[in-house]
């Protein structure tokens, strides 16, 4: 039976649309966070203190933004006190905003190591960067761009053998997507570099 014009334009439109926001930023295979952890040469906790978009200093065509980060909690890496880095903007209409980087806010970065030209990026991009979700009682709660949708798929078999605080081994049993406590995150990341 064949399918219907406006159904057969509307299915159309609605990967089109979908494909051109996908546009918006770099497009990245699907990541979990043991992936993350490897990739990531540096893993930080802290503050957005400064966020501007600017020229690459040797490739004037080549739009960045300079991110500074007030440090307080090393996971993997050397990183101490501040750290400032310099991303490549993927998108033009991202140079306003500072490629959603803003100052004051709280994030987890996984780290790629910088390229000869002195740019990183988060590994998986948007999947390597978790905005702090402030809590009134406790410590911050983690989200990544995609949601934490996928984060932890596969993680239980690397962590087969690993001693998990009871919150956590229940987490990485039944997650499937939405924020985690940053001290659960940063747990799992701990034991995923002790089987590394």
């Amino acid at each position: 039976m064949p399918v219907p014009r406006a159904l057969a334009l509307s299915i159309a439109l609605a990967c089109f649309a979908t494909f051109a926001q996908a546009q918006r930023g770099a497009l990245t295979a699907h990541r979990n966070l043991a992936q993350l952890t490897q990739q990531a040469e540096t893993i930080v906790e802290g503050t957005v203190i400064s966020a501007k978009a600017e020229p690459h200093p040797s490739f004037n065509a080549l739009q960045t933004v300079v991110v500074t980060l007030r440090v307080s909690r090393t996971l993997k890496g050397q990183a101490t006190g501040a750290l400032t880095f310099r991303q490549f903007i993927w998108d033009m209409r991202d140079r306003a905003s500072a490629a959603g980087y803003r100052r004051g806010q709280g994030l987890l970065l996984f780290l790629n190591k910088p390229n000869e030209n002195g740019l990183t990026s988060p590994a998986g991009m948007e999947q390597g960067r978790f905005r702090l979700l402030p809590s009134a009682t406790a410590r911050p709660s983690a989200v990544n761009g995609n949601g934490n949708a996928g984060l932890l798929e596969g993680v239980p078999q690397k962590l087969a053998k690993a001693k998990l605080s009871s919150p956590t081994a229940t987490l990485l049993a039944q997650h499937r997507s939405g924020p985690i406590s940053v001290d659960q995150l940063e747990e799992l990341i701990t034991q995923i570099e002790k089987t590394q």
